[in-house]
């Protein structure tokens, strides 16, 4: 068995737990701005929790969700501060090693592939990319909902040495939840998508924001594809805790109500099975937290060793 990464959770509702505000539309975005003290605990907890990757703060940090005039002026620097924060936090680790992801997020919007404009994408990815650059170890693609918001994160990145991950977030509502063939929100599939990142250089393909119930089949579906393809590719999960249906309203105008049978326990048989089907990077997504991590840690540690 290919050695474990634990990735952390989601980042907003852990801000809220340590007492930031946050409102739409700036989101996550809005504790960078007033309260970065706590962005920087909230990456202490996961880590503590036993994180070996931790996520730039940097989702939020794009027009959708601050205004193209804040990101105009204000954007390089949040930016940068993501990075600083997330940085700062993992090397205050000494005794292990512990990564720092730069996020790069869905530019028009989550789940909303309809939005994406090839022709003016990359004006706002290099934008994250030159500011994340001095301070990350990865460049991790998150929550794409189509192949070529994939393609384009592997363009913005293509002069850098970091490696790539790419990470999906899948179709999941009710008419999903029981379809044989797993998709991507676009309504591409799964297959055609891991084809797609096996075959552009990137390092792993995760899956993520999606309901912990889709994301088997997608770890199924891409170890098919990469022995297929003779591709040796990590693959990893971190689903969410949403409850309800997740694409009836723009990802910047309210705040998804969270499951409540999803504690940590059940999270962490969630993840036994995607380990078992051959991931080797699992966390969390909204709504998943340091416990949660914590949990997923312990729970982990009893697979590879009864591996």
């Amino acid at each position: 068995m290919k050695n474990l990464f634990v990735l952390d959770g989601g980042m907003s509702r852990e801000l809220l737990r340590l007492g930031a505000e946050l409102k739409q539309p700036e989101w996550s975005a809005l504790a960078l701005m007033n309260s970065p003290e706590i962005v920087q605990k909230v990456h202490e907890e996961f880590i503590e929790a036993g994180a070996d990757v931790i996520t730039t703060n940097s989702y939020a940090l794009v027009p959708f969700h601050i205004g193209h005039e804040k990101f105009e002026t204000d954007g390089p620097a949040l930016i940068a501060l993501s990075g600083q924060l997330a940085r700062a936090a993992a090397d205050g680790r000494k005794e292990r090693k512990v990564l720092v992801a730069g996020s790069l997020p869905p530019i028009f919007g989550s789940y909303e592939p309809q939005n994406f404009d090839a022709s003016t994408v990359q004006d706002y990815l290099k934008v994250l990319v030159a500011n994340l650059e001095p301070y990350v170890d990865v460049w991790l693609g998150e929550t794409l909902s189509l192949i070529a918001e994939a393609q384009a994160v592997r363009t913005a990145v293509q002069h850098s040495d970091k490696p790539v991950w790419i990470s999906f977030t899948l179709a999941d509502d009710a008419a999903h939840l029981d379809d044989p063939v797993s998709r991507l929100r676009s309504g591409e599939t799964v297959e055609d998508a891991a084809r797609a990142v096996a075959r552009s250089g990137a390092k792993a393909l995760l899956f993520n924001c999606s309901k912990p119930e889709v994301m088997l089949r997608a770890v199924e579906t891409a170890v098919a594809v990469f022995k297929a393809e003779g591709a040796d590719l990590q693959i990893g999960v971190y689903a969410n805790a949403f409850e309800g249906e997740q694409g009836d309203s723009a990802a910047n105008e309210g705040l998804h109500e969270t499951r409540q049978d999803l504690n940590d326990d059940a999270y962490s048989r969630f993840a036994c099975s995607w380990v078992e089907a051959g991931a080797t990077m699992v966390g969390g997504c909204c709504g998943i937290g340091a416990a949660h991590i914590h949990r997923l840690k312990g729970t982990l540690a009893q697979v590879k060793l009864a591996s």
